[in-house]
């Protein structure tokens, strides 16, 4: 896998997220027949308007795994509300058994960065800042 810069007039960034969510109480939505595809669909759909560039997207049963690489401007938060939002309308108007729950999602999710080089990496870089010259 490598890693592209996204550049834009005023910035150079590489920030790729980690983000886990899972339906409410767990529920096992992705065995019903599909609506993974609908789904991954969905998120296909989603980033490219907001452009992000998925790099690797996997449902299990009862939770989702997407690795995105995103522009600075967009927060995790405003990454999954966009997500979470509009595959929830387009599942629960699709799929009659998800219309009974009070909700699709659970309102949390897991984020973690991750980029071209290790934390540790970074942290040496940035120590070692002051012996340079």
């Amino acid at each position: 896998m490598e890693n592209k810069y996204k550049t834009t007039k005023t910035t150079v960034s590489l920030i790729n997220y980690h983000f886990i969510f899972c339906p409410r109480y767990r529920r096992k939505i992705f065995l019903i027949p599909n609506v993974e595809e609908t789904f991954k669909h969905m998120v296909k759909y989603v980033c490219e308007e907001i452009e992000i560039e998925i790099i690797a997207l996997e449902c299990d049963k009862d939770h989702t795994h997407m690795f995105l690489n995103c522009p600075p401007s967009l927060s995790p938060s405003d990454i999954m509300q966009k997500i979470k939002g509009v595959t929830s309308r387009v599942l629960r108007d699709e799929f009659l058994e998800l219309r009974k729950m009070p909700s699709l999602w659970t309102r949390g999710y897991f984020v973690s960065t991750a980029g071209n080089v290790s934390s540790v990496a970074v942290k040496k870089y940035v120590e070692n800042q002051r012996t340079r010259y």
